[in-house]
């Protein structure tokens, strides 16, 4: 473990309070001046100050270094400070996490109950050697600068967009309140101000409760300070990803918002035989399928169908079908409102929350929130989720979920906006707090249908406290609004899923809302949002009338799924509101595959240009570049990337060094080029063989582009050899040179791996 350190320096006048308290670990060094009752933190090595007049809630009366010990980030140090109200804080450090976390507990000392609304545990001034005019904040609410942030969910980072150095500072925790950061701008230096909402937190007389966990780090690259953010937010909550899965919603397709039990199967058989070989995997069952009264929104009957409806012999012979052709069965419900005024809930009006003035809680569209406290209503909730599982479901899409927080619907909720959180009549039990019942919710749920069920959360623009209350609780999340296939809809999901792209496959798989492919969208458009969602590498989903497509319109969404699984980063993304450029990187494999996702939101062609260093690729001499829509070799670039987009189009290129011989620069089989499909590739430098495995769709010609043909030497190739066992399946293969270009096709009649080799011999 690496070392912590402690320094205690006795000033002048009082000793007792005049002392300087430090602890280090290996990236940062927290000093706390007991006279001043502030804190600063420096990073290491360097010993530059970044956080500057730091101040903890309450006034402090002592301060003394202590041990640390954490569940999850194990043995540490912390400088523990005492305050008049007999609350303690901690600024503490552990090894290898590269944060200062800061914990508080509240001490009720009075005699009567304590009613906690909110807590502000820090506050502190931030030193990055640039003005606050130079520097700009990324959070919920978007790319702004310091004294224009509205305030951001769960987190805010402040960056230099020149060097993209910047300070990350987030809530750990979410598990009783909501959490919130907001900046502003005093003598050119950016303050932020930390904060927690409970809404009510009941503390009994003589109670100490721990309130939520934050963390500030700083970064060379506020990018990786966000993602190792993340992924400590994950390590808190033991997140285990379930594998993230591609299919298809039927709200936006045409047919009904939920289809209906013919169309459904005519399409479910289409996707099995047609998209299910290139990682099509779910179809999911959307709004309009259930029974209940229509008032105010959706109806909410959703232990029956529609009378009437689309599905008139139920939900489970549906499931079955779905099922029976390897697809997994999904359906939409609201799983924490009900309508109060149903007349199934005519006698259970006490399972509603009420206003302060006695009115049902009752939102627009999202209906009126239960009381998830109540056992009849946690009873309801256990039987409906079981019921629905029971009818053949394992996808579950739940919408509205802010309606489990109690609080208004704010759509669409980017930026911090006050909803009055705890202003209604106490839970049934009044112990609870409204993040708190939120998450008793989500894991009631998951308790009734046990881990094999996806959980597909649905949507934090609804009210943004369900961003930091979800976590841990949802395989997915809606991190937008409702999107469309007109340009407006296009840009919404990469919007939020650009500013929010490091929670993406550490705390669940943000959904962007579906991708349009349909002939009445344009191609430019459709190969754009699919493609950013594949390079991104987020929630894929589809909603068009998938057997009306053109083979053209298939192949967009066969050459985009299934995800990568590799590092995806936005390069500019402390630049603009909508980063234009991506980098994904695969390193996975000995060999190294980088792409490049290029996408231009302007309505006007647009020239992209930034250093091969700035985007994060390896240093070389020289780089290969093969466009993967265009399907087309490109020259070879130096130092610097420049490259043409047109307006509202994107390009996909991937890009490899050069390395003196032939090598597999692109493959026909995904936007990734390799990412997917080549589990080995290696040169063997002695015999002049290039030769490796690939993952090959049965029935998909599949081919390899292989570069570097003039690297050096004039490689002049043989004919591609297969295993045996290849051969012996029926696999076929072909080849063609062209200008600096080696193309090999395989074929194969069921998917399979397929072994090659190429051996090259070599002229000055």
């Amino acid at each position: 473990m690496a070392a912590l350190g402690l320094l205690v320096t006795l000033g002048a006048g009082n000793p007792a309070r005049a002392a300087t308290l430090t602890i280090e670990n290996e990236a940062l060094s927290v000093t706390y001046d007991d006279a001043l009752g502030s804190f600063a933190v420096a990073e290491k090595p360097g010993g530059k100050v970044f956080v500057t007049d730091g101040r903890l809630e309450g006034k402090a009366t002592k301060a003394a270094v202590e041990a640390a010990s954490d569940p999850v980030f194990g043995a540490g140090q912390k400088i523990g400070v005492t305050n008049a109200e007999g609350g303690v804080a901690s600024l503490e450090l552990y090894a290898k996490l590269p944060f200062v976390l800061i914990r508080s507990e509240r001490l009720n000392g009075g005699s009567e109950v304590l009613d906690l609304r909110k807590a502000s545990p820090a506050t502190f001034t931030l030193d990055l050697g640039k003005d606050a005019a130079e520097l700009r904040t990324l959070g919920t609410g978007g790319l702004l600068a310091a004294d224009k942030n509205p305030g951001s969910y769960l987190f805010l980072t402040c960056a230099d967009p020149a060097t993209r150095r910047g300070v990350v500072t987030g809530w750990i925790t979410q598990e009783r309140g909501s959490g919130g950061v907001f900046s502003s701008v005093k003598d050119g230096r950016i303050e932020i101000r930390t904060q927690i909402e409970y809404g009510h937190w009941l503390l009994a007389a003589g109670e100490r409760a721990p309130l939520e966990t934050l963390a500030i780090g700083v970064f060379n690259d506020a990018r990786l300070g966000e993602e190792q953010y993340a992924d400590a937010i994950a390590r808190n909550y033991h997140i285990r990803l379930r594998p993230q899965v591609n299919g298809y919603c039927t709200w936006y397709a045409g047919h009904g918002g939920a289809s209906n039990e013919k169309d459904i199967v005519t399409l479910s058989e289409f996707v099995a035989k047609e998209l299910k070989p290139y990682g099509f995997s779910f179809v999911q069952i959307d709004d309009e399928w259930q029974g209940g009264g229509t008032y105010n929104g959706p109806r909410r009957g959703f232990d029956r169908v529609k009378p009437d409806g689309p599905y008139p012999n139920g939900m489970a012979p549906v499931a079955a079908k779905i099922q029976g052709l390897g697809l997994t069965a999904g359906i939409w419900f609201m799983p924490f409102a009900r309508n109060h005024k149903d007349s199934q809930y005519k006698d259970l009006q006490h399972w509603f929350m009420k206003r302060n003035d006695g009115r049902p809680y009752e939102t627009e569209w999202g209906g009126t929130s239960l009381d998830l406290t109540h056992p009849e209503v946690q009873a309801h909730l256990t039987k409906l989720a079981k019921t629905i599982q029971g009818w053949g479901y394992n996808y579950f899409k739940m919408d509205g979920l802010w309606t489990g927080t109690v609080t208004e619907q704010i759509y669409v909720n980017d930026g911090y906006r006050d909803d009055q959180i705890g202003n209604h009549e106490r839970f049934h039990n009044p112990r609870k707090t409204n993040i708190e019942v939120y998450r008793d919710g989500l894991k009631l749920l998951r308790q009734a249908v046990g881990p094999d069920v996806f959980f597909s959360g649905c949507n934090v623009s609804q009210n943004m406290r369900t961003l930091g209350g979800s976590i841990g609780l949802v395989d997915s999340m809606r991190i937008g609004p409702d999107n469309g296939q007109d340009w407006n809809g296009i840009i919404t999901g990469p919007l939020r899923g650009s500013r929010l792209y490091f929670l993406n496959g550490r705390l669940w798989w943000n959904d962007p809302d579906p991708s349009y492919v349909r002939d009445s969208v344009p191609l430019n458009h459709a190969r754009l949002l699919t493609s950013w969602v594949a390079v991104s590498g987020q929630f894929n989903l589809n909603s068009d009338w998938i057997p009306g497509l053109s083979t053209e319109r298939l192949e967009v969404m066969r050459r985009t799924m299934p995800a990568h699984g590799a590092t995806a980063r936005p390069v500019d993304c402390f630049d603009v509101q909508l980063p234009f450029v991506w980098l994904v990187t695969d390193t996975r494999q000995p060999v190294r595959r980088d792409v490049l996702g290029l996408f231009n939101w302007e309505n006007a062609a647009k020239t992209i240009r930034h250093t091969a260093a700035r985007i994060g690729l390896p240093n070389a001499q020289s780089y290969h570049a093969f466009d993967f829509w265009a399907n087309q070799l490109l020259p070879q670039f130096a130092g610097e990337v420049q490259f043409d987009v047109p307006g509202q189009s994107c390009r996909v290129i991937a890009v490899r060094a050069a390395s003196g011989h032939p090598l597999v620069l692109s493959t026909s089989r995904h936007v990734t080029q390799g990412m997917i499909d080549v589990r080995e590739e290696s040169w063997d430098a002695a015999t002049g063989t290039l030769s490796g495995v690939s993952q090959v769709v049965g029935g998909d010609p599949y081919e390899l582009r292989i570069a570097g043909i003039t690297d050096g030497k004039e490689w002049k190739p043989g004919v591609a050899g297969l295993a045996a066992a290849d051969q012996a399946a029926g696999v076929s293969v072909a080849q063609a040179e062209t200008p600096g270009l080696l193309r090999v096709t395989l074929r194969a009649t069921a998917s399979r791996e397929v072994r090659w080799a190429l051996k090259f011999t070599a002229s000055p």
